[in-house]
């Protein structure tokens, strides 16, 4: 007897649950930094800044003149000692554990002061000899690096020849050189050509999507929105906004969410003598 003859109805066959698929897990954390803070005198330059960058991220770090960050990228690479606050990378405490730390990092500091007196080939060869690599490694990085960053005919001229554009591009080889896990770059693209500029940052995007992580700061916000992942805004010494580009910039261009968080555009006044020219 089946179960319309009985009038009981057929128990009903369970569902099976559905399972959704798995986020990705986040790429891991590289750079951890923690309520830095700096006084010079009873100026407070940087104000417990905090925040994270994971592998394969490019970083950008914008702000306006005197915002505070060369000083925090120089206390996170070891430059410049804070008054409170950490800065890990990878598992190394920076200021705890210093030679670990810089050995996985790259820098390309404000106003670097190079030995001019060598030839571009030669400072490379230094550069990647001091980080442990073999002399025949450290000749073809440096072949490698002068192609492409478009270098090839100054490697045999002195440093102290090349124009500040050249300088920028000779310390971004140099940083480049040991294949480190971290880049931070301070204006590595200041007074750079656009040609020599979309070379470098072709660099840095194929750097990251082989899992290498960049900071930079620049002035160029077209620049930065185009190449970077993630983005944090200081003002005054204190981070205002970090993280994905998408989220920081809350649907306007990039240089327009900056001005907005830096106090918005200020009226031009007191300039009427600029419109009553000489004759």
């Amino acid at each position: 007897m089946n179960a319309a003859q009985t009038g009981r109805k057929k128990p009903a066959t369970p569902k099976r649950p559905t399972t959704q698929p798995a986020a990705p897990a986040p790429d891991p954390v590289v750079v951890t930094i923690d309520g830095l803070t700096k006084r010079f005198g009873g100026v407070l330059a940087v104000d417990a800044v905090s925040f994270v960058v994971r592998r394969g991220t490019i970083f950008g770090f914008v702000g306006p003149n005197g915002a505070g960050k060369t000083t925090t990228l120089s206390m996170a690479t070891g430059l410049l000692r804070p008054d409170a606050g950490s800065v890990t990378v990878g598992d190394a405490d920076v200021w705890a554990d210093p030679i670990a730390a810089k050995r996985i990092i790259g820098v390309l500091p404000d106003r670097m002061r190079l030995f001019d007196l060598l030839t571009g080939a030669q400072l490379l060869y230094y550069c990647g000899v001091l980080h442990g690599l073999d002399r025949e490694t450290a000749r073809s990085r440096t072949s490698d690096l002068a192609r492409s960053l478009g270098l090839d005919e100054a490697l045999d001229r002195p440093v102290r020849d090349y124009s500040v554009g050249m300088i920028k591009k000779i310390s971004l080889a140099a940083a480049l050189i040991h294949s480190p896990t971290l880049l931070v770059l301070d204006e590595p693209f200041e007074a750079v050509d656009p040609v020599s500029t979309q070379l470098a940052s072709d660099v840095l995007r194929r750097y990251a999507d082989a899992g290498g992580t960049v900071i930079l700061s620049s002035h160029n916000m077209d620049l930065v929105e185009r190449m970077c992942d993630h983005v944090g805004v200081i003002v005054g010494g204190r981070m205002l906004a970090a993280g994905p580009m998408d989220e920081v910039r809350d649907g306007l261009r990039l240089e327009e969410r900056f001005v907005e968080l830096a106090g918005g555009r200020q009226a031009v006044e007191g300039l009427e003598w600029l419109t009553t020219f000489s004759d």
